[in-house]
């Protein structure tokens, strides 16, 4: 047994012996352990230069690392990492896991990003866990529930989504959980407020939903809760207002209902209550208890009702009370005025009546008095700035108060926001230069006076001004040139419906921070000056309803952060500034009603920005829409009416998708609707009538749900109306003014679809044309060429004939004219060319219609082509050529001079418009220069008659006409005048054939088909005479029978008088008066044959 002991003590102080050897082995493996996790979570980061510098492999004693934390006694572990606020970026390695003794980690205000691991919760030790205001992501971990030391979380201020799991309740030691400004969703835990030392719980600004958990006061230790920001729902929970330690409820922006709990206002404890923008319906509790230590009471944005408690005033320690938006009636309580440490009081947006308790003005303690948007009356205390000494922020716009501002307000220097606007006060502005601190002045919509503009020079003292709103006053007189002495801080500076008048001082671009300048409905004239290119931080330009005039100064191109552009009404010319291109932000540009020409430039199309507005309505532009239109893939509305746009409708409007309502009427397009507007699925509004568009209604039309305006009217489409049910709305639809529509159902204004009844009404209107049309045409252009070749030879002596015999006509004035045309409605626009519009009028002592063509003086030439017309008419008589009935030379409304004359009005429209509807253009011989009356009787109008007297008058050339000063189009003129200065009967002889080939074909000279490799001329005579069925329009012939009779006897009579007029060499051709008698010929024998028209 001895040897057993002595043997078994040996063995003890072997094992000792072995432990102590292996301790400080163990102790240099941990220390090392921690070095090297730190290097492991060292190189996922990266930040400034010397952050994490001493983290380096060569040094040993980590615990003099940047950041670094040991403990104390021997071995020295690492227990805190604090790297807070030092612009590090990465992700939070899985080697922090390896720190087993950390019990702090600070990584807040940094930019780490990626996901929390999982593994931090095998830190046994850790109690303060701060992650916040980074951008961390993924789930919160559910293994933090091991770290069964843990006091604080903080993760806000990140991305993290998913639920708050339920296992941190585990946590027994949580005292402050900070989750707020995440994208976390779900329901609070209910255990989480089981938590018996919780004291803090902040979740606001997240997606959770549900019922605040009722366990969430049970905590005696609570005193700070905050869920603003989510949707949560349901009511107040009673451990909540049973808490016996809450100090801070912040329950704000979510969508809790039922009545204010009355507990909340027998607290003993809160000091916060923020209730603010949810649905708490009732009216205010009163407060029966005194001294409570209340100080924010915030109720804000909900649905209470009745009035204002007026033992709210028992809340003696209250600093802000804030009430605005609910629907709280009668007078403001005077008990509010008697709280001693009030500062704030936000009663903005109710139904409040009656007078304003001076106790309230004479709180000297408030900073900010908020009333805005009531029914409140009487006048400002003229000892206002006296008595409120404090004040910063006076609000009280929208309500009913009179009189003038108190002069002693501007003693307020503490004043940083002054807003007095849509009440009505009156007087003269008053000098505000005394208030040094004040940023914000608003007196909008007023009855103020400017006086003399003074007030903006003492305004110049105010250096922190940024908002200066005046406008809907009375200001009146011109702007000073002081304006440009504001405060190089201004942002807004809104003028707008003031009277003013003058011109825009070049001194505004001294402003060169402001962002919003708003001058528009006003009374300005002159030019916008290019100094307004120096405002690079305008966002919003607002000249709109004034009488601005000039150009639009490219400098506007400089300000290219412009959301807003607004011109419109003004009286502005020249074209549209290409550099506006620049200004890739816009997203409203609106030039319409000025006086703007030229060509839409392509660089606006290209602004891809423009979203909710592009005007260009009611202008002088001209030329076709660019391809680039399609580049405006946001865009809601386009307006381009009432122009002089022309050509086809680009298929590329169809990729502007997002258009709501699109406006291109009273222009001259020509064409079909393209079939890509297919893809305006959401268009509601389409205006495309006065135009000269043709072809058939797409069905497609039908198909757009949100469609409830479109106006086809007065065109010339044709076909069948499609079945869809929307046509058939007349207040949805319009289509009058487009003969050739028909129905398979019965619609107002429109025929029935008959094949029969239609094709034979397309054969009567055509053959009418062939032999009563063509006759008529043919005598006046007889008579005509003769009367150009008396006409020449007058000139030549006699070149001075300005001598107008214009007493000879009874003249009328420009009222009458006004009135005649409904104050030149576009409604009444027939027409327009490069120097006059045409508009169809009533004048009263005329029976019938007359076209009223009025000449724009503005246009360089336009007043000589008036003499030079009158001068024509004068001299030149013919029953075929349309008849001058009187004339107008005076002067317009503004005094500017007003020169028209007054025509008959033709029915029937040109012969254009029976043939092919298209563009008309102002020239002289071809279809749309002939027009039709009531009986179907032809007119020359435009014959280029008026253009002889013109070339004298800006030539002032002896003999001979001018080529360069006779206008025609391409395919009616002749070719010899391409190469010769002489101007025959002969070209006109060549003009008539072509007509007459256009008639019977129905194919215009200008058709693709005709591109340069052949023409009108060689392709009919190429068909002539044995094939020429494949050549004569097929509408012309009706059935077999009177289609060999019309071919025979009128139709190959006439192509071969076409062919011999329009040969190219003038010497091949017949005189204008063997036409006519060709003609006639035909006439008496299709009569004799009689071929039928119906």
């Amino acid at each position: 047994m001895a040897c057993l002991g002595v043997l078994s003590s040996g063995i003890v102080w072997l094992c000792l012996s072995i432990i102590f050897m292996i301790l400080p082995i163990a102790i240099i493996d941990e220390h090392e352990n921690d070095r090297q996790a730190l290097l492991c979570f060292k190189s996922q980061l990266s930040g400034p230069p010397g952050v994490l510098a001493s983290w380096t492999n060569a040094s040993q004693e980590f615990c003099n690392w940047h950041g670094v934390t040991c403990s104390t006694p021997s071995p020295r572990r690492v227990t805190a990492i604090d790297l807070a606020s030092e612009g590090i970026s990465g992700s939070i390695s899985p080697c922090i896991a390896n720190l087993t003794s950390l019990t702090m980690l600070q990584l807040s205000n940094n930019s780490f990003h990626g996901s929390i691991p999982s593994v931090l919760g095998l830190l046994r030790q850790l109690n303060n866990l701060n992650l916040s205001m980074n951008s961390l992501e993924d789930n919160i971990p559910s293994e933090l529930s091991s770290c069964s030391q843990l006091e604080i979380l903080d993760l806000s201020n990140n991305s993290i989504q998913g639920e708050i799991p339920a296992s941190l309740s585990q946590c027994d030691r949580l005292k402050k959980i900070r989750l707020s400004k995440n994208k976390l969703q779900g329901r609070i835990p209910y255990a989480l407020g089981n938590l018996p030392k919780l004291e803090k719980v902040v979740l606001a600004s997240n997606r959770l939903t549900g019922d605040i958990p009722a366990s969430l006061g049970s905590s005696l230790s609570l005193t700070y809760v905050n869920l603003e920001s989510n949707a949560l729902t349901g009511s107040i929970p009673q451990s909540l207002l049973n808490s016996s330690s809450l100090k801070v409820l912040v329950l704000t922006r979510n969508t809790l209902t039922g009545e204010i709990p009355k507990p909340l206002f027998t607290s003993s404890t809160l000091t916060d209550i923020c209730l603010d923008e949810n649905n708490f319906v009732g009216s205010i509790p009163h407060v029966t208890a005194t001294s409570l230590p209340l100080q924010y009471l915030y109720l804000g944005g909900n649905k209470l009702s009745g009035t204002i408690p007026s033992s709210l005033g028992n809340l003696s320690s209250l600093l802000d009370l804030s009430l605005t938006r609910n629907n709280l009636t009668g007078s403001i309580p005077d008990s509010l005025g008697h709280i001693p440490t009030l500062e704030l009081l936000n009663l903005n947006v109710n139904k409040l009546t009656g007078h304003v308790p001076s106790s309230i003005f004479n709180l000297s303690s408030l900073k900010s008095l908020a009333m805005a948007n009531n029914s409140l009356t009487g006048e400002l205390p003229s000892n206002l700035g006296y008595t409120l000494p404090n004040i910063e922020k006076l609000i009280m716009p929208n309500n009913r108060f009179k009189g003038s501002i108190p002069p002693i307000l501007l003693n307020s220097s503490c004043l940083r926001m002054l807003d007095l606007s849509n009440d009505s006060l009156a007087g003269v502005v008053p000098f505000f230069g005394s208030l040094p601190n004040l940023e914000e002045l608003s007196l909008s919509y007023n009855k103020l006076e400017a006086a003399d503009w003074s007030f903006i020079s003492s305004l110049s003292n105010c250096t922190k001004l940024t908002t200066l709103l005046i406008d809907g006053n009375n200001l009146k007189g011109k702007l000073p040139h002081s304006i440009g002495n504001l405060s190089s801080s201004l942002e807004w500076l809104w003028l707008r419906d003031n009277k003013i008048s003058g011109h825009i001082p070049p001194e505004i671009g001294n402003l060169k921070s402001l962002e919003m300048f708003s001058i528009d409905y006003n009374l300005l004239t002159g030019n916008i000056p290019p100094a307004i290119g120096n405002l690079h931080n305008l966002v919003i330009l607002a000249l709109a309803q004034n009488k601005l005039s000039g150009q639009i100064p490219d400098t506007i191109g400089n300000l290219v952060k412009l959301t807003d552009l607004k011109l419109d009404r003004n009286n502005f010319s020249g074209g549209i500034p290409a550099t506006l291109e620049h200004c890739t932000q816009l997203q409203i540009l609106n030039l319409a009603h000025n006086s703007l020409d030229g060509r839409i430039p392509n660089q606006i199309f290209k602004i891809s920005s423009l979203s909710l507005e592009l005007d260009l309505s009611h202008n002088d532009l001209f030329g076709g829409i660019p391809e680039e239109v399609g580049n405006l893939i946001n865009l809601q509305k386009l307006s381009i009416s009432n122009n002089r746009l022309s050509g086809n409708i680009p298929s590329t409007l169809g990729q502007c998708v997002v258009l709501e309502s699109l406006e291109m009427q009273s222009n001259l397009f020509v064409g079909s609707i393209p079939n890509s507007f297919e893809k305006l699925v959401g268009i509601q509004k389409i205006d495309i009538s006065r135009n000269y568009l043709s072809g058939n209604i797409p069905d497609f039309l039908g198909n757009f749900s949100l469609l409830h305006d479109l106006n086809l009217s007065f065109n010339s489409f044709s076909g069948e109306v499609p079945a869809s049910s929307i046509f058939r709305n007349a207040s949805v639809v319009s289509m009058e003014g487009n003969n050739g529509l028909c129905a398979r159902t019965s619609i107002e204004g429109i025929p029935l679809c008959s094949t029969q009844v239609h094709r034979k009404r397309r054969h009567k209107s055509l053959v009418l044309v062939l032999v009563i049309v063509i006759p008529i045409i043919s005598i006046a252009i007889i008579s005509l060429s003769f009367v150009v070749f008396l006409w020449r030879k007058r000139i030549q002596v006699k070149p001075n004939l300005l001598q107008s015999n214009e007493h000879k006509l009874k003249n009328i004035t420009y009222e009458d004219i006004a009135k005649a045309t409904n104050m030149f409605s576009s409604d009444r626009l027939i027409g327009s060319g490069s120097f006059a519009r045409v508009y169809k009028g009533n004048l009263e002592l005329q029976e019938d219609e007359v076209a009223i063509k009025i000449f724009n003086l503005g246009t360089y030439g336009a007043h000589k082509s008036f003499i030079a017309e009158c001068e024509t008419l004068r001299n030149v008589r013919h029953r075929n050529l349309v008849k001058i009935i009187t004339l107008c030379y005076s002067v317009d409304a503004t005094g500017a001079d007003f020169k028209a004359l007054v025509f008959q009005y033709m029915r029937n429209g040109n012969l254009d418009m029976w043939l092919h509807p298209k563009a008309h253009e102002s020239s002289q011989g071809k279809p749309s220069n002939i027009l039709l009356d009531h009986d179907m009787v032809a007119y020359v109008s435009d014959f280029g008659l008026a253009r002889f007297v013109y070339s004298r008058l800006t030539a002032h050339e002896d003999t001979s006409t001018n080529l360069a000063c006779l206008k025609g189009s391409i395919g009616y003129i002749p070719p010899e005048y391409g190469m010769s200065k002489d101007i025959s009967t002969k070209g006109d002889v060549y003009s008539f054939g072509i007509i007459l080939l256009e008639i019977i074909t129905g194919s215009r000279p200008t058709d693709e088909k005709f591109n340069g490799s052949t023409t009108l001329h060689e392709f009919v005579h190429g068909a002539f005479p044995n094939n020429i069925y494949e050549v004569v329009d097929p509408t012309i012939l009706h059935n077999d029978l009177v289609e060999t009779d019309v071919m025979e006897n009128c139709i190959i009579p006439l192509v071969k008088i076409g062919l011999c007029c329009a040969v190219p060499l003038p010497n091949e051709r017949p005189e204008m008066g063997q036409v006519a008698t060709m003609i006639l010929e035909i006439k008496h024998a299709t009569s004799n044959k009689n071929v039928r028209l119906s």
